[in-house]
């Protein structure tokens, strides 16, 4: 695997190395003793998996105090637009993001670190996204961002009006008004 730092401090892409022949694809999709070598100890306790419809953009969530998670994310099937938001007040990169393309056919992983808001936006007809995470789902510690916020500059590949986004979603605040992480 290559693990390419991006420019936020923490964030990484990881680019799986796939080996390819007439029967389909094999490739490590993780490796504790390699990912630990390039990012450091994460002790991930669950896997999640969505599925999703063209044009769903699910986020920008993260969960609060000791409930914040870290995030191994990927695409099994269709493609996605991934995004991490720095949402660390004492961060030289508050507020900045990094954005990357996820698909079952480069097969890339997105390392988001506690500390950030995630969201990810389908651009296929269909897409099937799993996750690995450091920390259990807490009701109480959720919170988000809102996906269109201009302070965050996020530039969605598509129409607003072809967003599909659950109602609390569209009710999440602004980066000036959240509760973030300090």
């Amino acid at each position: 695997m290559e693990f390419k730092k991006t420019n936020i401090e923490g964030v990484y892409i990881i680019e799986p190395k796939v080996f390819n022949d007439s029967r389909g694809y094999f490739f490590e999709a993780w490796k504790k003793e390699e990912f630990e070598s390039h990012i450091g100890s994460v002790d991930f306790i669950q896997d999640n998996e969505s599925k999703s419809s063209y044009g769903v953009l699910r986020g920008l969530h993260y969960q609060k105090g000791d409930f914040s998670q870290a995030k191994l994310v990927r695409v099994i099937q269709g493609r996605v637009l991934d995004v991490a938001v720095d949402i660390r007040r004492s961060s030289p990169t508050f507020g900045q993001h990094v954005m990357v393309e996820l698909s079952d056919e480069n097969k890339r992983q997105f390392f988001i670190p506690r500390g950030f808001a995630h969201g990810f936006l389908v651009l296929s007809p269909e897409a099937v996204f799993t996750y690995k995470v450091d920390n259990v789902y807490a009701p109480q510690a959720e919170a988000g961002i809102r996906w269109n916020d201009p302070q965050l500059g996020i530039e969605w590949p598509i129409s607003p009006d072809e967003v599909l986004t659950s109602d609390k979603d569209l009710r999440q605040p602004m980066l000036k008004d959240a509760e973030l992480f300090d």
